[in-house]
């Protein structure tokens, strides 16, 4: 007895940018191994965490250097589009390091590959930025990746040694850390918590 039609697995089409462009305005779109996935909007804890983590960072980093106390060097983006290929990441913020990326362009995506991001892990989303996530990063060559937990109230800094993430350090409750690549940084971490 041969396959019928419904025995047949029909081969799933592959996402494109127009399903992202269609996608509800409620919902983060990226499309990870040519699949669409649709996140929920950050949650307050996220928000809050981001938004702390990039009050610590913006200011001694975005820019260009202004000395010792403010080394720069970076451009600094919340939420930023980023296309690998066919992919379509958001990442809660990323950076591109100056030397590389002198002048910001004006663009609605980047495909310039960012030296360092940061995924605040949610429980709908730490899967997907500890694994598919991560693996479309170490294909781009992002050199540098955090993952925020603001319920665990952690930071675990990852580094790109050759294709495979080394854990470079991990970073607890109100502890005070300078993560590479930011040594400078001296981030208070309970500041990105909410008690």
């Amino acid at each position: 007895m041969g396959a019928t039609v419904e025995d047949v697995a029909q081969p799933r089409r592959k996402s494109t940018y127009d399903d992202v462009i269609a996608a509800p305005e409620h919902r983060v779109a990226e499309i990870v191994d040519g699949e669409l996935v649709l996140s929920p909007r950050p949650s307050s804890l996220h928000a809050r965490a981001t938004a702390a983590l990039l009050a610590g960072l913006f200011p001694l980093y975005d820019g260009e250097s202004g000395g010792p106390a403010r080394p720069g060097g970076w451009w600094i983006l919340f939420e930023p589009e980023i296309h690998v290929g066919s992919d379509v990441l958001v990442p809660d913020v990323a950076g591109w390091r100056r030397e590389r990326m002198p002048r910001l362009p004006r663009v609605p995506w980047f495909e310039a590959q960012p030296d360092w991001i940061c995924e605040t892990l949610s429980p709908a989303t730490a899967r997907l930025d500890r694994t598919r996530k991560l693996e479309v990063y170490a294909r781009a060559g992002v050199v540098h990746a955090w993952l925020l937990d603001p319920i665990d109230r952690s930071l675990e800094v990852l580094v790109l040694d050759s294709d495979r993430w080394r854990v470079a350090s991990r970073h607890r409750g109100k502890e005070v850390a300078s993560p590479e690549p930011f040594p400078d940084a001296e981030l208070d971490l309970g500041r990105l918590w909410i008690d």
